[in-house]
C-alpha cells in the first residue's frame, strides 16, 4: 500500500469543507465550543461505525452500492437543503434551543452525509484490504482513519472558535454562506 497516498487522501476528504465541517463551524458560531464538540464527538462515532461496516461488508456493499446510492442521494440532498434553510433563517439574538449541536445530531448526520459514505466505502475496499486482511491490520487501519476524521473535525471547531468574533460580527453574512455551502455540497451530490 502507498501509505503517503493513503493519507493524503484521508487528509483531504476528512478536512476540506463537507456538511460536517459545515454544520461544526455553523453550531460553534451560533451555539459555542462545547456544542460543536458534542456534535463532533457524534460525527466521529458515526464516521468510525460506518468505517466498521465498511471493512465488514465491503464486498457485499459493492453490489449494493448503485442500488442504494440514488437513494442516499435524494435523502441527502434534501436533508443538506433542510440544514441551509436552517442555518440560514437562524437568528441568535434570539435564544433558541438549537436542535444541530447535539450528539444525536452528529451520529445521524454522518450516515446521511453522502461524502462521508462515499469515503468510507471506498478507503477501506481501494487502499486497506488489497494489502491487508487480517483483522488487526483492518481495525488498525479504521482506528487510524477515525483519528483523522476526528482531527479535522475539532480543526473545524477550532477554526470557529478563534474567529467566533468575527463569524458573530458578520453573522448574516456567515449564515448565507454556510447555508449556500450546504446547498452546493446538495447540488454537487448529483454531479
Amino acid at each position: 500500500m502507498n501509505i503517503t497516498s493513503f493519507l493524503i487522501y484521508c487528509f483531504i476528504v476528512t478536512f476540506t469543507p463537507g456538511p460536517t465541517n459545515i454544520i461544526i463551524l455553523s453550531t460553534v458560531h451560533n451555539s459555542g465550543t462545547r456544542k460543536a464538540m458534542e456534535y463532533t464527538y457524534g460525527a466521529t462515532i458515526a464516521f468510525g461505525l460506518l468505517l466498521v461496516i465498511s471493512a465488514m461488508l465491503h464486498t457485499m456493499l459493492v453490489t449494493i452500492i448503485p442500488k442504494i446510492l440514488i437513494g442516499m442521494q435524494i435523502i441527502g440532498s434534501f436533508y443538506m437543503c433542510y440544514l441551509a434553510y436552517q442555518i440560514y433563517k437562524m437568528d441568535t439574538s434570539k435564544p433558541t434551543v438549537n436542535q444541530t449541536g447535539t450528539f444525536m445530531s452528529g451520529f445521524l448526520m454522518q450516515f446521511l452525509n453522502p461524502k462521508v459514505l462515499l469515503f468510507t466505502m471506498t478507503v477501506i475496499p481501494s487502499y486497506v484490504m488489497p494489502h491487508y486482511i487480517e483483522m488487526t491490520e483492518v481495525t488498525i487501519s479504521v482506528i487510524a482513519i477515525t483519528i483523522i476524521g476526528f482531527s479535522a473535525f475539532t480543526t473545524w471547531v477550532l477554526f470557529g472558535t478563534i474567529f467566533k468574533k468575527f463569524l458573530q460580527k458578520h453573522e448574516k453574512t456567515v449564515n448565507v454562506m454556510m447555508a449556500l455551502f450546504l446547498v452546493y455540497a446538495g447540488v454537487m451530490i448529483w454531479m
